[in-house]
């Protein structure tokens, strides 16, 4: 079975979300299970492509509008990534530094996939399976489908994941002159409130679409960004399936950027060596509970609430715990975090942006992992922080309520319902003292260690997708 992926992110070529961490996996681990799989993403001038070697393997020019535009497909020589990555790059539009937040996202997004299937037509290369990751590349189950140019793919399956419905690739009908050229009596399948919506788009065209978790599914049911009932009328098509995380890069056992290794049998040891080391780096107390909230800092994250969120645990607690915020992101929530940094010095430390061995050290030294999320279609921290032994504590919504089961009702971890600071406090008081019990922390501990959410479930459920879709 030969399956390629098509998406703009993936780890570590090029990551601003979860999107780039599965895309860096799945692909691996489909492989591992007997898949052939591949990706196709664009050309970013980033660290990763400066110092990697690749071939170039194709080249070829096609018409975007009256415009015509040559590209080069490169691969990666070594397969470092544990599967062959393919780069599409287009001087002056897919050879960028940022991967977001250009003016001409509409062209870059048309030129790559029309790039894709020129590649893969001019070449001979013929898929079971195309899979498709977000909006950015919603166009494809249509053109495949649909443009007279690419008709040699009407037989081929699509299978498109929804990874944040929130973001759905709009644009205006004057971008349709340059897509490819394709039958106009299904231009309704390209249309959604009078504009061209490349979410919509997929999941009309699409042989099936995924969401990253079952709960995510059922919301999307609710409340989508005016595609509810779209996804709704579609369910037939539909299948929720988890993320998972890739352990050999996310396992206290064997990871590198942590300074101490444990497993589950030392995990008491292994975690209270790693938090003595970051709590002397951020002058902290090593012997009072750690709380860690890494992630970007958005109102979709709950990050506008970690302000008071802080107050009220100190309050609580008298100061008696430490608190690390890791993120980046609206300038009003980091300036509300700047002023608790002053406020409580002693027992609160901050890292302004994204750095991944920080992460990793945090995950490996944290007691609680705070995600007080109001949208999170599956959630990849919170997997993390299981692995490591870190006791995550959530707002029961998305892909956090499939995976995290509250301690009442014998679990793991600690939920609550409501986007509301002193929910969340609340929830983070009980998880204090868990904590502060060493039989519960250990027994809690040893439960999240359990776990298995590797990808090697969650890509055989993909393989039975994949199957079905051929039957």
């Amino acid at each position: 079975m030969k399956v390629i992926h098509l998406s703009v992110e993936c780890f570590p070529v090029a990551k601003v979300g979860g999107l780039a961490d599965v895309v860096g996996a799945l692909p691996k681990y489909l492989r591992n299970l007997g898949v052939d799989a591949s990706l196709i993403m664009p050309f970013y001038d980033r660290k990763f492509t400066q110092e990697q070697e690749f071939d170039l393997v194709a080249e070829g020019t096609f018409f975007q509008g009256s415009n015509p535009l040559t590209y080069e497909v490169l691969k990666e020589k070594t397969d470092i990534l544990g599967f062959p990555l393919y780069l599409i790059r287009i001087v002056n539009l897919l050879d960028r530094a940022e991967i977001y937040c250009y003016p001409d996202e509409a062209e870059q997004w048309i030129a790559f996939q029309h790039a894709c299937l020129h590649y893969l037509k001019v070449n001979n290369i013929q898929p079971d399976i195309i899979h498709c990751h977000d909006h950015h590349v919603g166009l494809i189950p249509f053109l495949t489908k649909h443009s007279t140019e690419f008709n040699v793919f009407a037989s081929v399956k699509t299978v498109f994941t929804v990874h944040n419905g929130q973001y759905q690739g709009w644009m205006n009908w004057n971008k349709g002159i340059i897509l490819p050229g394709f039958d106009t009596w299904k231009w309704g399948l390209l249309d959604w409130g009078g504009l061209i919506n490349p979410l919509a788009t997929a999941i009309k065209c699409c042989d099936a679409y995924t969401t990253v978790s079952e709960g995510y599914l059922t919301e999307l049911y609710q409340e989508a960004n005016g595609l509810q009932d779209l996804f709704f009328d579609e369910r037939g098509k539909s299948t929720g399936i988890v993320n998972g995380i890739d352990v050999a890069y996310w396992d206290p056992a064997i990871d590198r950027l942590i300074p101490s290794n444990y497993q589950k049998e030392t995990v008491e040891e292994g975690k209270y060596r790693n938090k003595l080391a970051i709590t002397k780096e951020y002058q902290l107390d090593p012997e009072l509970p750690l709380i860690s909230y890494i992630g970007r800092f958005a109102a979709e994250k709950g990050a506008d609430l970690l302000a008071e969120i802080v107050n009220l645990v100190y309050d609580q607690h008298d100061g008696q715990v430490n608190i690390f915020i890791l993120g980046s992101g609206d300038e009003l929530i980091q300036e509300q975090i700047s002023q608790l940094k002053s406020a409580y010095q002693k027992h609160l430390a901050v890292y302004f942006g994204y750095n991944e061995q920080l992460a990793h050290q945090l995950y490996a030294a944290s007691d609680m992992l705070l995600m007080p999320s109001r949208v999170e279609p599956c959630g990849l921290n919170q997997l993390y922080a299981l692995k490591y032994g870190t006791i995550p504590v959530v707002r029961k919504i998305g892909g956090l309520k499939d995976t995290v089961i509250d301690l009442s009702e014998d679990g793991y971890g600690f939920v609550f319902d409501e986007v509301d600071a002193r929910e969340a406090a609340l929830a983070l008081d009980r998880a204090i003292g868990a904590c502060l019990n060493k039989d519960i922390l250990k027994l809690l501990r040893q439960r999240a260690m359990e776990l298995d959410f590797s990808w090697d479930r969650s890509a055989s459920k993909y393989i039975e997708l994949y199957n079905q879709l051929l039957k």
